[in-house]
């Protein structure tokens, strides 16, 4: 099982149509897309390079839907261009966009697999509507579900498969036409944390030996933490945040990226947070965030050296996102002198990190 193909036996089985000018796969320009009142999309520009995995997210309503719509031809935008492989599709006809919708593969919420074909039937359904031979349709059913560990579930049923296994076969299919991007609508949103956590294994190891661009829409930070290159925040049909995962994580400039964070992020425990009052007490409790190569020194230490004072590590501590150390300290330093607070947080913005106080706390907490 899950025999090693070369990427060849994967890969899009037709030329880019821009192939030699770009690495760009999609591109989104001053995309506007109005429902009577409503906004859905508010001037989305956005690209996606070739092999990136990028991540979406967004409340309900945000956009997100509709923004995946546009990129497979079911929606149309008021205003913008959408390019597919250097090619602009929104002016396409239906018959000119049938092509098109071969190369993006589709993956969903709710699996959408026939319940009367079995696994490999299913998995071969866009073969056969492209009018492949059924011998070759059964081959690269085959090659597809060794490629995502069921092979002995090929004459199965969907209701015979678990979750996980449901969205296996639905990522067999979505890569069944040699797509060159790859959309996933909340494709773990219906499934457990251990099952979320092997899909998302899948789905990168898919996108690390096919060189698959994947697209990711989805309203969970964790989702994103877990398999993309880079996350774009939208709100209200706006991009309102973009960058690598790991710089977004460590400092998200948004208030709705920090909620959309939740619980990822450090926080204050309770206990402390309750304790905070606006006027000195003793100790003065400071957050700091740092992040990347700022990330990799003796922060806490160098402080106290730096302030000639006793500092207190209150809760906190360095995660790794993308390989990428993130620091989130809480730091308590004497603040009966008022200097030694604003000097703590000079010291810990010249070494990189964003800082503030959050308020004071007796000292002996």
């Amino acid at each position: 099982m899950n025999q090693q193909f070369p990427p060849a036996a994967f890969a899009p089985a037709f030329p880019s149509a821009d192939a030699d000018a770009t690495d760009t796969v999609v591109r989104l320009t001053d995309v506007h897309r109005r429902f009577g009142a409503t906004k859905a999309l508010d001037g989305i520009s956005l690209s996606v390079r070739q092999g990136e995995v990028l991540g979406i997210i967004g409340r309900s309503g945000a956009g997100k839907s509709t923004l995946i719509r546009c990129l497979n031809g079911l929606e149309r935008p008021d205003s913008g261009t959408v390019e597919i492989e250097g090619r602009e599709i929104t002016g396409l006809r239906e018959r000119e966009l049938q092509p098109l919708r071969r190369r993006v593969g589709m993956i969903f919420q709710h699996f959408n697999l026939l319940s009367a074909k079995t696994v490999e039937d299913n998995v071969a359904l866009p073969l056969k509507i492209e009018g492949m031979s059924r011998v070759e349709r059964r081959r690269r059913a085959a090659e597809l579900l060794d490629l995502v560990g069921l092979t002995e579930k090929a004459r199965a049923y969907p209701a015979q498969l678990s979750g996980g296994q449901k969205q296996r076969v639905g990522i067999a299919r979505a890569l069944a036409a040699r797509p060159a991007l790859l959309l996933c609508d909340e494709a773990t949103s219906a499934l457990d944390p251990e099952t979320t956590r092997s899909i998302l294994a899948l789905l990168k190891d898919i996108n690390g030996r096919l060189g698959l661009t994947i697209l990711l829409i989805t309203h969970e930070m964790e989702v994103v933490r877990g398999i993309a290159d880079r996350v774009a925040v939208i709100d209200n049909g706006r991009i309102i945040e973009e960058g690598p995962v790991w710089q977004v994580f460590a400092a998200p400039r948004t208030a709705t990226t920090r909620s959309l964070l939740g619980n990822i992020r450090p926080e204050l425990p309770a206990y402390l947070a309750r304790q905070l009052s606006r006027t000195p007490k003793g100790l003065a409790v400071i957050r700091a965030d740092i992040a990347g190569d700022a990330a990799r020194g003796a922060l806490i230490g160098d402080l106290a050296a730096a302030l000639g004072r006793p500092v207190r590590l209150l809760h906190g501590g360095i995660d790794h996102i993308q390989d990428q150390p993130v620091g989130t300290y809480f730091i308590a330093v004497p603040d009966r002198d008022a200097a030694v607070p604003l000097g703590a947080l000079d010291f810990l913005s010249a070494q990189g990190a964003t800082a503030k106080v959050l308020g004071h706390v007796p000292d002996h907490v």
